[in-house]
């Protein structure tokens, strides 16, 4: 159950960090939808890493 909540705390910070970041520069022109979709993909991925690593971290303490 904490896994959970680990799980989403880190998607929501990456998303949070993810926004930093211009992806104008590498998006072309009328692919809003297909964007948009890289940033949550993006956040997902680096939420879960970013949870694993935390929890891995928690077991050898």
């Amino acid at each position: 159950m904490i896994k959970i909540y680990l799980y989403t705390i880190c998607t929501m910070v990456s998303a949070f960090a993810l926004s930093s970041v211009n992806f104008e520069k590498f998006i072309r022109k009328n692919k809003v939808v297909e964007a948009r979709l890289l940033y949550f993909v993006l956040s997902f991925i680096s939420g879960y890493l970013l949870a694993e690593f935390l929890s891995g971290f928690w077991q050898v303490i």
